[in-house]
């Protein structure tokens, strides 16, 4: 927590650090399979779902969850409604959602006897962010403030610019990995949070090592979380003493859906940086998360709880 001084009464009061979520909202048609569709193939579903998802709703929820102060900036399409209640009842501020007249964004996904997923996203809404609407949400922030970003919304590269002038500490998750990325500038990133196939995509390299000194050696200053799936993860701060490389084996749980699990990976992950936690104990709960949420079919609605995570603990 910040301290700032009120040069209006002579004390000092409190900045909340806050996270300013700008991100997707999705509804998730999840269709349970035997095996993913082949090229020419017609297969039939078990089951057929409507969810609540996005990337960028589930890291706000996994956020919130997590404990941290978060708000949610994006558009809301038509049929979309109920994603912000479903923001509005985890605790996100969603004053900065706009309606907007275009379809909801939505995915069509697929999921398989072991839980992995393959997924179609169409954008929809989540494709008309504005240079306006980014100048107007982000007067609310400052110094010291979070941003977290993915790669389903426009204007990326406007808002990290925007944000950076503004001091704020920026993490993206750039999924899915396109040629969009390019026009970003991660020497202004803070932190890069990828799993292992966008790790490659990035430095053409599958080795977590030798992508992070690949991502070093271009952007000297930028913290890098590579998640590695049934391999766990590995983290590398940027720190005034240097890097700090913190590796976390995954849990071993059954999955049933894998589809928000990089998602509370992230949610917790950065609560945990917000709060001061030391980089391992970001890791570890993160993992903990992430573990509980594969083990519940969905995307926002496995996300587990943080008094969840405690329980977990006290077991233990």
């Amino acid at each position: 927590m910040m301290q700032l001084f009120n040069a209006e009464n002579g004390k000092e009061r409190q900045k909340t650090m806050r996270v300013l979520n700008f991100g997707s909202l999705n509804l998730d048609y999840v269709y349970t399979v035997d095996h993913f569709v082949l090229p020419g193939e017609t297969i039939s579903s078990t089951s057929r779902t409507i969810k609540h998802g996005g990337k960028g709703l589930n890291q706000s929820v996994a956020l919130a969850r997590a404990g941290a102060d978060v708000a949610h900036a994006g558009c809301i399409g038509e049929g979309g409604e109920s994603l912000k209640e479903m923001l509005k009842e985890n605790g996100v501020d969603v004053s900065a959602l706009i309606r907007v007249d275009e379809m909801q964004g939505h995915t069509v996904i697929q999921v398989n006897p072991d839980g992995e997923n393959c997924i179609i996203l169409y954008g929809g809404s989540n494709q008309c962010i504005t240079a306006e609407q980014i100048g107007r949400t982000l007067e609310e922030y400052s110094a010291g403030d979070w941003l977290v970003l993915q790669n389903e919304i426009n204007l990326l590269p406007e808002i990290v610019e925007a944000a950076f002038r503004r001091g704020m500490r920026i993490v993206l998750n750039p999924s899915p990995y396109n040629e969009k990325l390019e026009k970003v500038d991660f020497h202004k990133l803070s932190w890069l949070l990828v799993n292992e196939i966008e790790a490659e995509q990035i430095t053409g390299s599958d080795d977590p090592d030798k992508a992070r000194q690949i991502l070093h050696e271009r952007y000297p200053k930028l913290s890098v979380l590579i998640t590695l799936g049934k391999k766990g993860s590995v983290a590398y701060e940027m720190t005034e003493n240097g890097t700090e490389k913190i590796s976390q084996e995954a849990m071993k749980v059954k999955a049933v859906d894998t589809t928000a699990a990089g998602d509370t990976f992230t949610g917790y992950f950065v609560a945990g940086l917000m709060k001061g936690d030391p980089l391992k104990t970001c890791m570890e709960e993160a993992t903990k998360a992430s573990a509980i949420s594969v083990t519940r079919p969905g995307a926002a609605d496995s996300i587990p709880w943080r008094k969840e995570i405690s329980a977990e603990e006290g077991k233990a």
